[in-house]
């Protein structure tokens, strides 16, 4: 507390004023760089642990030693939707094997290695009592639409009503 109180003496940070400018080319920017198939795994299990956590009425949950919460589920699925959707080349973990687009078939195929690999994680009990089933179904149906659904609470919270 004694740290936190000195570099925040009052209540709020209003005061803290941002030197930096952003404009429309910054906006528009679209960012370089390398899409792997580890992020796009990464993005599954991350998106599919939150949805679980979700649908048993948790808010935020601790994954991968970070404390995650919707917007973190948001960026995961729209990443995948988009990487799909647009056909977004993805390096592969084997390096054997050429940089491909990521389709809808492969993506099953992943979004079912990967449950394998959070039930290991987790353990099959906790798997198994867990809402990881209808968690994985609707990350699927989310990020293979033809169309991007803007929050996934809405969808999430209408199996949550049908749950119950």
């Amino acid at each position: 507390k004694e740290i936190f109180d000195k570099h925040m003496p009052g209540k709020n940070q209003i005061d803290k004023k941002t030197t930096s400018t952003v404009g429309q080319a910054e906006l528009l920017f679209v960012p370089e760089g390398t899409r792997t198939e580890a992020g796009l795994r990464h993005n599954v299990k991350v998106g599919v642990q939150y949805i679980e956590a979700w649908l048993r009425g948790q808010g935020c949950v601790p994954l991968y030693n970070l404390m995650e919460d919707a917007a973190t589920a948001e960026i995961s699925r729209a990443q995948v939707w988009q990487w799909v959707r647009h056909a977004v080349p993805v390096e592969p973990i084997d390096k054997t094997r050429p940089v491909a687009a990521i389709n809808i078939q492969e993506l099953a195929v992943i979004i079912d290695e990967e449950m394998d690999a959070i039930e290991k994680e987790v353990g099959s009990a906790r798997f198994s009592s867990g809402k990881f089933k209808e968690a994985k179904s609707l990350f699927a149906k989310l990020v293979s639409a033809p169309e991007f659904e803007e929050f996934l609470t809405v969808p999430a919270y209408e199996q949550l009503v049908e749950l119950t």
